[in-house]
């Protein structure tokens, strides 16, 4: 399953990203929506779940992120919703790890 979230916030961090495989971090904008994957080996074998999809959080609930490769790249976003069959598109999309 897919989980979209609206970026509220990032660290400045974030666009002083310049090595190559890590350089999607520069793109990272606040207000936009991403859409997060959830697939093994993230998922939990007992819940079925990735840890952080916001699974009870509705609403205004502020959830916090961080990059992997760069911990200094790291902010806030609030869920949108929840798809059960994935169709995030190429850009802007992530993978639970």
């Amino acid at each position: 399953y897919c989980v979209e979230f609206r970026t509220e916030s990032l660290s400045h961090h974030c666009a002083l990203e310049t090595r190559p495989y890590a350089r999607w971090m520069q793109y990272l904008r606040e207000g936009h929506t991403v859409c997060v994957a959830c697939q093994p080996p993230a998922m939990s074998t007992d819940t079925q779940r990735c840890s952080g999809d916001g699974h009870n959080a509705h609403g205004d609930k502020i959830l916090h992120w961080e990059a992997i490769g760069n911990s200094r790249c790291q902010g806030t976003w609030k869920k949108i919703r929840q798809l059960e069959h994935c169709s995030c598109p190429l850009v802007h999309s992530f993978i639970f790890t």
